[in-house]
């Protein structure tokens, strides 16, 4: 997660070096050929400002993801960046570029928050119930707000978390448990 950050951070000082050229790799909303940018805009952000913003939550939420392992951690990142992408490119205003990385960490905090519910784990559970303490009050980023702030990636990508946390962690077992529970009561 230090390297993915580091390379958020030589990012944007590339882009500010060469006055904001990189800007141009952001999601282009409602431009079709703006939709491949999904995948570049959440390593680019708007400013030092809006970086310094995202980088604890980008650290310390992806590092809890990986956590629980590699494989898990790219397929909820790979979801939390499509859906927030593709949700940022259909709601925003057109002649907007979306930029930042708070989409994928809003994936990360749902998915965090939605992995204890359907794994029922102890340890995420307790992790969930942190996490929501500590980062809760950035759910409210989900509604409109604040002019130039993407909430509609925001959006998208705690739908994309909780699709994630749903795929990765469901209890598929739950079914023949209950089964035998009830075969054994029967008898």
């Amino acid at each position: 997660m230090l390297v993915l950050l580091g390379i958020l951070w030589v990012l944007e000082l590339v882009d500010q070096a060469s006055g904001n050229a990189l800007d141009q790799y952001g999601i282009h909303a409602r431009e079709l050929d703006g939709l491949p940018e999904i995948f570049t805009a959440p390593f680019l952000h708007a400013g030092y400002a809006h970086l310094v913003s995202n980088s604890v939550p980008f650290l310390v939420l992806g590092f809890l993801v990986l956590l629980g392992g590699a494989v898990r951690w790219l397929v909820s990142s790979l979801v939390s960046i499509v859906s927030s992408g593709l949700v940022a490119w259909l709601l925003t205003p057109a002649n907007t570029i979306v930029l930042g990385a708070s989409g994928l960490i809003f994936g990360w905090l749902t998915y965090l928050l939605a992995r204890g519910l359907w794994s029922r784990r102890p340890g995420q559970v307790v992790l969930a119930v942190l996490v929501l303490l500590v980062y809760g009050s950035l759910i409210w980023g989900v509604l409109p707000g604040a002019a130039g702030i993407s909430w509609q990636a925001h959006l998208g990508g705690a739908a994309g978390g909780v699709l994630a946390a749903w795929r990765l962690h469901r209890r598929a077992d739950l079914g023949p448990t209950v089964r035998r529970r009830y075969s054994s009561a029967s008898s």
